[in-house]
């Protein structure tokens, strides 16, 4: 306290002038119109600009729980989607306990559940990603898993609040995807080499190609039918099989993925539960 007196004392005059110069500006300003609206127009000014900045960093620091809510909306949509339904045959009478109709009678077969990534890799052979949903919040293993822009990978793993999803990135990924064009239906792969293009096979030479086109998941793999995968960007003859290997650029950018969106499929386990049951000798 002794310290504040003696640096008060040592440049009172100056502090003093300063009291002064404020006062006279305040008079100034007050009793002259010109300088008061000179004044008031810089005050707006700097104000605005104030304002301006500090919305910028507030909207910054909001972010998270915008991105949060997007991902909470567009699974909302997804879960409107007429692909989310399966019409069941109305030649029988069908008793539905768990599953949901809606208005016009359908059975919803998909449900989108938003989970935000926490752990991503891209630069290894084999990728894998982390998000923050798991048992706790209805996952199991054999989800599959999309994003914004297209498809993602298949849970693998889950813990209680985690699930572990292997990516569309890696080696020992594999699905059943199809040309938008004719319907071809071919075996999705990565080789390993650039995360930003996977490969497509089986594809008959027979089938008219074009860079462009869209390749979307078949009705036989484990995803929804028609979701994005990809554009075709170059095209091989396989000399070992005499079929076309397309270079697919993935639709999803593995790079910026930040949200995703785990798919329940309420006919999984009936489907595979009737397959386990096939004899193996018919």
């Amino acid at each position: 306290m002794r310290n504040i007196f003696i640096f008060i004392g040592r440049y009172f005059n100056f502090f003093l002038f300063l009291i002064l110069l404020g006062i006279s500006f305040a008079i100034l300003i007050k009793f002259n119109q010109t300088y008061e609206a000179f004044f008031a127009n810089n005050s707006n000014e700097v104000t605005g600009w104030v304002d301006r900045q500090y919305n910028d960093i507030e909207y910054y620091f909001r972010l998270k729980d915008a991105n949060r809510q997007l991902a909470e909306e567009n699974a909302r949509l997804r879960n409107m989607l007429a692909s989310s339904f399966d019409s069941p045959d109305s030649a029988r009478i069908i008793k539905i306990d768990t599953l949901t109709k809606d208005t016009l009678g359908r059975v919803r077969k998909f449900n989108f559940l938003p989970a935000k990534v926490v752990n991503n890799s891209v630069s290894q052979e084999f990728n894998y990603i982390t998000l923050y949903r798991g048992s706790n919040q209805g996952i199991k293993s054999d989800m599959a898993v999309i994003g914004p822009d297209g498809i993602v990978g298949r849970v693998i793993l889950v813990s209680d609040n985690y699930s572990r999803v292997m990516s569309l990135l890696n080696r020992n990924s594999r699905v059943s995807a199809m040309l938008k064009k004719g319907n071809y239906t071919g075996i999705l792969d990565w080789d390993g080499k650039d995360p930003q293009y996977v490969q497509l096979h089986g594809i008959p030479k027979s089938a008219q190609l074009n860079k462009g086109d869209s390749v979307l998941t078949s009705n036989l793999s484990d995803f929804p039918s028609g979701i994005m995968i990809g554009t075709v960007s170059a095209m091989s003859i396989d000399p070992s099989t005499n079929f076309f290997t397309l270079q697919v650029k993935s639709s999803t950018n593995f790079f910026t993925l930040q949200y995703a969106y785990i798919v329940e499929n309420f006919l999984w386990n009936e489907q595979k539960k009737l397959e386990t049951k096939t004899p193996k000798n018919q």
